[in-house]
């Protein structure tokens, strides 16, 4: 396949994930401050949680086992969809957060004595061997991540229990993801400048490698 028409089918894919993100907030927000949408708030708060168990299970070297416990699950919200509804908004706050707060551990847990920084194990993915000032970066840019993702978990949880509701849903479902955006750009402008004699490599290619980099 030509290198062009690659390049064009990856940001066709990129453009499908974002639409279908949007999408998702849209509905996900519309749930949140339009009376009577209990059934689709629950089906969409309940969609990623099962998405992502389905493809854990599907890979899971265990995989009749996981896919046994999925489906167990999967009654268990069936028995249980009567009352569901009337608590959506509560497992769209737990799933936000919850996110979050697991992020912030996955980068928090790399900073410990003898353990490899998150983003210097991204980093190496993609220059290889890292000169000491640049492993000193990235443990302090693990650290910021790590405490950028327990804000935004901290925030998403006062608002849901002191604000409206519909200003917690705009916070989960329009802010977040520009915020990590935001944390990507101001990055990337604070490495050009604290190194400028650094090779650095574009800002949607180092997305592609975290994505795409094996699981620790």
């Amino acid at each position: 396949m030509p290198a062009a028409l690659r390049a064009l089918r990856g940001s066709w894919r990129w453009l499908a994930l974002g639409a279908l993100g949007l999408a998702y907030a849209v509905l996900a927000h519309h749930t949140n401050t339009t009376p009577d949408r209990g059934v689709l708030g629950t089906a969409l708060a309940i969609a990623p949680l099962a998405c992502a168990a389905l493809a854990l299970a599907w890979n899971s070297p265990r995989r009749p086992a996981m896919l046994l416990a999925c489906g167990l699950g999967f009654g268990a919200f069936w028995l249980a969809w009567s009352r569901l509804p009337w608590h959506f908004s509560l497992i769209y706050w737990i799933e936000h957060a919850g996110t979050e707060l697991l992020l912030c551990l996955a980068f928090a847990r790399t900073l410990a004595p003898g353990r490899e920084p998150m983003c210097g194990y991204f980093a190496r993915i993609i220059h290889g061997t890292l000169a000491p000032p640049i492993e000193r970066y990235t443990r302090r840019l693990t650290r910021a991540w790590a405490v950028f993702f327990g804000t935004m978990a901290a925030v998403s949880t006062l608002l849901y229990h002191t604000a409206p509701l519909a200003a917690w849903s705009l916070f989960a479902n329009f802010a977040t993801g520009p915020l990590i955006l935001l944390m990507f750009v101001a990055e990337y402008a604070l490495r050009r400048r604290l190194y400028p004699n650094m090779q650095h490599v574009p800002m949607m290619a180092a997305v592609k490698a975290y994505w795409n980099a094996p699981a620790r």
